[in-house]
């Protein structure tokens, strides 16, 4: 099982606009509507942070790679090796680019069209690091610190996370 995991704020932002952008999801006037309900646990898929906690009983299982979004981003080459050895693949150096080049965001937006039809344009908005940083007000800043360190601050997952995305910062 290849579990990929994200910066809980970069969720929530992407989730924002997600929400605001799919007709049948709820929507939201402002972004502090949004960041309420996001940590009081009205998402339409449940909270984050109880996902991070239920994964994270497996996450030592040798069955399961845990990999973040941040990695990938930062060393997209590493990742796919990392992946591909998890998984018994073995790659040329062909075969590695191909993957990469493939599965990049951009590459993927530009033919989300063609692989999502409309949707393709709501699912692929970014794609980047650190978004939540235009949104986010100090109060919220803290308040997500707060609840991460209360739901998986000291376990595997909340290690990695943590991390990723705040000592490569």
């Amino acid at each position: 099982i290849l579990l990929l995991i994200r910066n809980p704020k970069d969720v929530a932002t992407s989730f924002y606009h997600f929400t605001n952008a799919m007709s049948p999801l709820p929507s939201y006037e402002t972004w502090d509507d949004f960041f309420i309900a996001f940590m009081t646990k009205k998402m339409p898929w449940g909270c984050y942070f109880e996902y991070l906690s239920k994964w994270n009983k497996y996450a030592a299982d040798e069955n399961v790679m845990t990999i973040t979004y941040e990695e990938l981003k930062e060393n997209p080459v590493l990742g796919v090796k990392n992946i591909a050895a998890f998984f018994g693949f073995s790659l040329t150096e062909k075969e590695l680019q191909s993957v990469v080049e493939r599965s990049s965001f951009q590459t993927m937006k530009k033919n989300s069209q063609k692989t999502h039809g409309t949707f393709g344009n709501i699912l692929f908005r970014k794609g980047g690091v650190s978004d939540w940083k235009n949104l986010f007000s100090e109060d919220q800043n803290e308040k997500m610190d707060n609840a991460f360190e209360e739901h998986v601050g000291g376990t595997k997952l909340g290690t990695k996370l943590k991390y990723e995305v705040y000592c490569k910062a």
